[in-house]
């Protein structure tokens, strides 16, 4: 009905191109227009001036020969004062955009390892931001953010990848786990040393105080009994001694007896052994 009547609607967000026989003539803003069709003008098409997307998959390689897929996401819109260039020097705008991020990306990425791409990928969007600035813009369209979202290895590449990964951080587990067993084994040891350090204190002193236990007897025993000298009363004291350990290892039923030649004639060879070590130990005391 509006174009019987010679009027057209145009939406908002969106401009008309308006040809008189077959030649451009105006844009034509959002809202009503008079198209008088009988006198040759009509409407060749619309343009919107929406905020666009496109998304680029490109495949490359990087410099040390890994082939990656790159996406990158450029937002777009045709400018409104320029917008007879956008309808008429373009006429597959999603095709051209694409060859340029092509083209840029297969010029940045191989100059990059797969490591650096991931870490400048900031900087490879940047470079097609320019490219597409500057080209596009002679063809009424302005490029508003160019972004790489994502940089994708072949799968095989992103599990040697997972695996080194892997490797090292197992690498400084087990650097960590052994020097953690290496200070444990030391700290035992420290603890071993002083523990046999301390028990020899403790067998030391334990030997002198049976030394100085058996003087004082023997002292004791010589003054109060007149006659004897210290020799005897050793004896004495070494016999009394052997016989009641010869009674312990008779009286316990589990004891681990050492059975040695034995007889009444040996009882003076033991003695003398035993007080010869322990007159030994007074004297270096």
């Amino acid at each position: 009905m509006g174009n019987l009547l010679c009027f057209v609607q145009v939406d908002q967000s969106t401009v008309a191109i308006k040809e008189k026989f077959g030649k451009f003539e105006e844009v034509l803003e959002p809202g009503c227009h008079f198209l008088p069709w009988c006198l040759g003008s009509q409407l060749s098409g619309h343009l919107t001036l929406r905020l666009q997307q496109l998304d680029v998959r490109c495949e490359t390689k990087t410099k040390d020969n890994v082939f990656v897929n790159v996406v990158a996401s450029i937002q777009y819109r045709a400018l409104a004062d320029k917008a007879s260039d956008a309808f008429y020097k373009l006429s597959n705008t999603r095709s051209q955009i694409q060859a340029y991020v092509f083209d840029v990306i297969r010029a940045s990425v191989p100059k990059l390892t797969l490591d650096e791409a991931f870490v400048q990928k900031n900087d490879i969007a940047k470079a097609v931001e320019d490219e597409l600035e500057k080209a596009m813009s002679a063809y009424g369209y302005e490029i508003v953010q160019t972004l790489i979202v994502d940089i994708e290895p072949d799968e095989q590449v992103k599990r040697a990848m997972n695996e080194i990964n892997a490797a090292a951080r197992m690498r400084v587990a087990a650097n960590e786990k052994a020097e953690a067993e290496k200070i444990l084994q030391i700290k035992r040891a420290e603890g071993e040393a002083e523990s046999k350090y301390l028990s020899g204190l403790g067998i030391a002193r334990q030997r002198q105080a049976i030394v100085d236990g058996l003087r004082d007897s023997v002292l004791g025993f010589s003054v109060n009994v007149p006659g004897t000298t210290p020799k005897d009363v050793m004896d004495m004291v070494l016999v009394t001694q052997y016989f009641d350990t010869m009674k312990e290892i008779g009286a316990a039923s589990k004891s681990s007896a050492v059975f040695i030649p034995h007889g009444p004639g040996a009882v003076r060879d033991v003695a003398s052994q035993i007080r010869d070590g322990l007159l030994q130990g007074s004297v270096q005391h």
